[in-house]
């Protein structure tokens, strides 16, 4: 110790002689106790009967949720979507929380479930959140919020991925300047469909974590000023990504009718041509089909500009249709 460190001790300690010390009873939170954590956070595989039982003797019984809110005497009964991402995949998980003022329980797919390993983290960084059952709730629905956060960002930058191809299908030709058809365009229709499956996934994940975080709340009530407050900091974080998903969502729409519009503007023009060719066509086909008859008397056949005659007749009648067409401006 330094001397300027031992005189503001000395200081310190003549100044209250007679001030008994306190006890140490906020000494749990200054450090990160797996024990404590343990002893209030019960993780429930689904699919492993050892846990699912050990549950049941402790009173937790997930069964009484099916799917819904459920509140018991002890438990509240939170069922849970969870949007993540693994790899390049998206994945979405049904999980169970039971929350009491003692402890928490979570029926989750795996004993060990790696969303929640940030919420261990946050934990770790914050002991207090450890010391009761809603400190810890909170940082396991933070880190769902903060998983499907990261899904949204994937599903924008797979927008952002196929903004080229969406601005040809838009213009309707490719870099090579071929027209863009409905084939073509079936590979980024069929990835547009998958990012709104995506974001409608999250959108509903949002709703469900929005809906466990207003409970917790409503549990804390005024027992924890500072948790209160994450809690409703949490809410709003949960509001955003579910904004931010509704964005996304708006985009994909937008994105989706401006290539199918685009797409039926090019299936237009294609019928707009064969129209166009029946229509300069038909009037010189139906000649042709006058001397396919089989008549005894046809003074045509007899002149001796009878042939130069018909090819021109044949040619003006369908000229006057081109003409009538082109000038109703149908040919643009």
């Amino acid at each position: 110790m330094t001397g300027t460190a031992r005189t503001v001790a000395e200081a310190a300690r003549h100044s209250t002689p007679h001030t008994p010390a306190r006890p140490t009873t906020e000494r749990p939170s200054a450090r990160f106790d797996p024990q404590v954590l343990r002893a209030r956070w019960l993780q429930v595989a689904s699919e492993d009967p050892a846990t699912v039982a050990r549950a049941r003797a402790e009173g937790v019984d997930f069964t009484l949720a099916a799917g819904r809110v459920w509140e018991t005497d002890e438990h509240v009964y939170l069922p849970l979507v969870a949007t993540h991402l693994r790899g390049d995949s998206v994945e979405r998980d049904l999980l169970t929380f039971a929350l009491s003022p003692d402890h928490v329980a979570t029926a989750q797919p795996t004993r060990h479930y790696p969303i929640f390993d940030k919420a261990i983290a946050r934990m770790r960084r914050t002991p207090r959140l450890t010391l009761s059952s809603y400190g810890i709730m909170y940082a396991l629905v933070y880190a769902l919020n903060e998983a499907a956060e990261r899904v949204i960002h994937h599903a924008s930058d797979l927008l952002e991925e196929m903004s080229d191809e969406i601005e040809e299908a838009t213009l309707g030709y490719d870099r090579r300047g071929r027209e863009i058809g409905v084939t073509d365009m079936q590979g980024t229709i069929a990835r547009m469909n998958r990012a709104e499956e995506i974001v409608s996934s999250t959108q509903e994940s949002q709703l469900s974590l929005a809906r466990a975080a207003r409970h917790l709340r409503s549990e804390i009530a005024d027992t924890d000023p500072v948790l209160a407050g994450l809690v409703e900091t949490l809410v709003a974080d949960i509001d955003g990504v579910k904004e931010h998903a509704s964005f996304e969502h708006d985009k994909v729409r937008y994105l989706q009718q401006a290539i199918m519009t685009s797409l039926d503007v090019k299936q237009n023009q294609i019928v707009k041509v064969f129209t166009i060719i029946t229509a300069v066509f038909l009037p010189p086909t139906l000649i042709t089909s006058f001397y396919g008859m089989n008549f005894t008397h046809m003074p045509e056949l007899e002149w001796t500009l009878g042939f130069p005659w018909i090819v021109l007749v044949t040619l003006v009648a369908a000229v006057i249709p081109l003409a009538y067409i082109k000038r109703r401006g149908w040919l643009r």
